[in-house]
C-alpha cells in the first residue's frame, strides 16, 4: 500500500540498525523499499536530524569529534583520533544514536577505502555496521565490495541488513545479489530494508526460479514459506507481459 509523503520528513537514527522502530521501510528518503538508515540520508542532514535528538552533552561530544575528524582525516599514527571517538559513540550518543554518530565521524573524516577496511577489520559489529552505511557517502566506485561481501558470510542479521543499502544495489553483481536476498529470507532480515529491491528485483528470471526453489523445499518439508518471498517474487513478476499478450518486439509470449 502506499505511503502518504511527508512533505517535510525528518531522517530518524532511533532503530539499532537506523530503522526508526516499528517504521521499517516507510517513511523518510529512501521510499518504502529501503527504510531511513544512516546509508540513505545526505550527511549534512543526517546532522541536522541528529542534533534535534540529541541533549546538551551528547551534542557538544558530536560537534568535537567531527571537528576533530575533519582537522585531522586519514591515518595518523598506530591509531587516529577520529577512531577513537568511533569507539566512543555508543556511549557518548546512546545506542539509539550511535551509528549516525559513526557514520557522520567517517565522513568528516573523509575516510577512504583502505581507512574503512581497517576499521571494519579491526573494528565491533557496532563499528563496522557504521562502516557499511558510510560506504554510499564515502566509496564511489566497487573499490569496498570486499567488506559487504564479508558481511554477507555472517551470520548477524544486521550486519547483513547493513550490508545492503545503497552501495550494495549499485556495486553487487546480479549472482552476488540473488543471493544476498535470499538470505535475507533465510535469516528473516526483513526486506523492505533491501536498497533498490523493486529495481533490481524486476523481471528477474533468475531471482523468479531460485525463490521458486526455496518456496517449494519449505512446502516439501511441512514449514511456512516467508512473506517477503511471496513479496519479492511478486517483483520479478511485474516485468512481464501476461500469458499472450504481444511483447514490445511484437511476438507472442
Amino acid at each position: 500500500m502506499t505511503q502518504p509523503h511527508a512533505a517535510h520528513a525528518t531522517p530518524d537514527t532511533r532503530g539499532a540498525d537506523g530503522t526508526p522502530a516499528g517504521h521499517a521501510g516507510h517513511a523518510g528518503h529512501a521510499g518504502p523499499d529501503q527504510g531511513t538508515t544512516p546509508a540513505h540520508v545526505p550527511p549534512a542532514e543526517l546532522r541536522a536530524a541528529l542534533a534535534t535528538r540529541l541533549d546538551g552533552a551528547a551534542r557538544a561530544w558530536l560537534d568535537q569529534a567531527l571537528d576533530e575528524a575533519a582537522a585531522h582525516p586519514g591515518t595518523h599514527g598506530p591509531i587516529s583520533v577520529w577512531e577513537l571517538r568511533l569507539a566512543e559513540a555508543g556511549r557518548r550518543c546512546g545506542p539509539a544514536h550511535a551509528d549516525a554518530a559513526r557514520v557522520l565521524v567517517l565522513h568528516a573524516a573523509r575516510a577512504d577505502t583502505d581507512a574503512l577496511t581497517r576499521v571494519y577489520t579491526q573494528g565491533t559489529a557496532d563499528e563496522r555496521r557504521a562502516v557499511l552505511h558510510a560506504l554510499p557517502h564515502l566509496v564511489p566506485g566497487p573499490d569496498a565490495l570486499p567488506l559487504v561481501e564479508d558481511a554477507l558470510r555472517t551470520n548477524d542479521t544486521r550486519l547483513v541488513a547493513a550490508a545492503l543499502g545503497p552501495y550494495a544495489a549499485r556495486h553487487l553483481d546480479a549472482h552476488q545479489w540473488r543471493h544476498a536476498v535470499l538470505k535475507c529470507l533465510f535469516t528473516g532480515v526483513p526486506v523492505a530494508g533491501v536498497a533498490d529491491l523493486a529495481r533490481r528485483a524486476h523481471g528477474d528470471d533468475e531471482l523468479a526460479r531460485m525463490l521458486a526453489d526455496y518456496a517449494a523445499e519449505r512446502t516439501a518439508a511441512d514449514r511456512t514459506v516467508p512473506e517477503d518471498l511471496h513479496r519479492v517474487l511478486a517483483l520479478t513478476e511485474s516485468g512481464r507481459p501476461a500469458p499472450g499478450t504481444a511483447d514490445p518486439h511484437g511476438k507472442e509470449s
